[in-house]
């Protein structure tokens, strides 16, 4: 029934931005300062009398966020007046943008950007278990980026991978740290459900601090809606919010229009202009960003879309796979196209399974981990070249992330080198052969899956220094003589 029905949504994401001082005075911008109160000043609390200055670093941002989405960066742009009372907004107002934002256009995910401006957060109410409410000003007057896309959303798991999309792109700019847990980046939704070509009734939800609970309250607001709609009633327009616990929306309050916020220019703060070559400048500065790496890692490495996705979501582990790689690549010049595919093949496993098990396993971030990428290539060459067993090599890698340390040094120190010396691994394989006849008698009979058992045990009896192949070998060779 559900199914009648189309959903349009569009969304609006603000990111607090990364500079050292706020928007619009120089108190420091510290989110994880936990004490209240502690970076504020007269401006940021609106004291009368006090005079705004644009922070010039803020304002880069948002362009460049704009040029990376291939948006246009306004020639002319100003700051508003967005007032309303509320107990958040130390000033009774808030200095937004309104009808010159920095940035018209753009697009990702395919999703068109309606515009991306600038605007100072809000403070941060605080509700104790005495029903009390505190204001903590530390974040008023941070630089905050808001961006609104047309509605060309149509279910919620998209609007989920747009917003972690998003999240990419602010983080490879240097913009935003976006972590939604600690607020720095909020998602809001506006939802509508129809049955013909003409649009629903616009319903926002807020307070979507994390992309599970974007995708739910869609999820919820969509058959919410259809519910009403299916009783012959008529949607509220309105602002709700997200309860995580219930996994529900709730009315908050009936729904503001541009005009109710009465917005007016800044008369405090001069609007701003920007030429051609202030805009090319910007540009030039634009890093490579995630679908252009994704594109790139698959071209360049040839691995998997899962590894690819992984890299992607973080730079650290990125530049270390990188790194890895390009070791490698310059030991494994002028040699045979199976070598590279083995090399590139051993690398991938590694990494993937041990490598980032290790990672997971002992919660520590890459970018302090004590393995550095040499030394992760130097343990793949060991292996390519049977120098160290697959055992051995697991056993070093862990060694390597728990403590550190070359990998050919640990190898020799602790006697994991593989032997591959026919003489040294014969003992081994004639004990193993005695001490199983039933199994050789079976192999003889062409039973040749024993083979394996046997090989197992070889390994155990050499505390896994041997190396399988020449294990294999001798095997086959004894007992097909025996």
């Amino acid at each position: 029934m559900l199914m009648e029905y189309q959903p349009t949504i569009g969304m609006e994401v603000h990111a607090e931005l990364l500079t050292k001082t706020k928007m619009f005075c120089d108190s420091k911008n510290d989110p994880n300062e936990s004490h209240p109160n502690i970076n504020v000043c007269p401006i940021c609390l609106g004291h009368p009398g006090t005079l705004p200055v644009a922070n010039e670093e803020a304002i880069k941002h948002v362009q460049r966020v704009g040029l990376a989405l291939g948006g246009s960066v306004q020639k002319f742009s100003r700051f508003d007046r967005k007032n309303y009372f509320y107990p958040d907004l130390p000033k009774g107002y808030q200095i937004s943008q309104y009808q010159h934002p920095l940035v018209l256009g753009g697009n990702l995910n395919g999703i068109r950007i309606t515009r991306v401006h600038l605007e100072e957060d809000t403070a941060r109410l605080i509700h104790n278990e005495k029903e009390d409410t505190l204001v903590d000003f530390n974040r008023a007057g941070v630089p905050l980026m808001e961006l609104v896309t047309e509605p060309d959303l149509h279910d919620a798991k998209s609007a989920k991978e747009f917003c972690e999309e998003l999240q990419l792109v602010l983080r490879y700019l240097g913009a935003s740290d976006a972590n939604m847990e600690k607020g720095q980046m909020r998602c809001e939704a506006n939802i509508s459900i129809s049955s013909g070509n003409e649009l629903g009734t616009k319903v926002e939800v807020k307070n979507l601090n994390s992309f599970r609970a974007v995708e739910g309250a869609i999820e919820y607001e969509i058959k919410r809606q259809a519910k009403i709609l299916e009783s012959g009633e008529k949607v509220k327009q309105e602002t709700r919010g997200w309860d995580e616990n219930k996994k529900i929306t709730f009315s908050q309050r009936s729904k503001e229009s541009a005009h109710d916020y009465r917005y007016f220019p800044e008369p405090d703060l001069p609007p701003m202009e920007f030429g051609d070559e202030y805009v090319e400048n910007l540009k030039a500065t634009i890093p490579e960003l995630p679908e252009q790496k994704r594109k790139r890692f698959k071209e360049e490495y040839k691995i998997s879309d899962t590894l690819v996705e992984i890299l992607v979501r973080d730079k650290d582990l990125s530049a270390f796979w990188e790194k890895t790689t390009s070791e490698l690549k310059d030991w494994l010049k002028g040699e045979s196209e199976e070598k590279i595919l083995k090399a590139t093949s051993v690398a991938v496993n590694y990494f993937m399974s041990d490598f980032l098990g290790l990672i997971k396993e002992k919660e520590i971030l890459v970018s302090e981990i004590l393995v550095q990428p040499e030394e992760f290539a130097e343990l793949i060459k060991m292996i390519v070249k049977n120098e160290i067993s697959s055992r051995g090599a697991k056993d070093v890698l862990r060694f390597m992330v728990e403590h550190g340390g070359d990998p050919s040094t640990i190898v020799k120190d602790k006697g994991l080198g593989q032997v591959s010396d026919e003489k040294i691994l014969e003992e081994a394989v004639k004990k193993v052969l005695a001490q199983n006849p039933d199994v050789v008698s079976d192999y003889k009979k062409g039973k040749t899956n024993v083979l394996q058992f046997l090989v197992g045990q070889v390994m155990k009896e050499t505390k896994g220094a041997g190396n399988p192949e020449v294990i294999r070998a001798l095997l086959t060779r004894l007992m097909e003589g025996v």
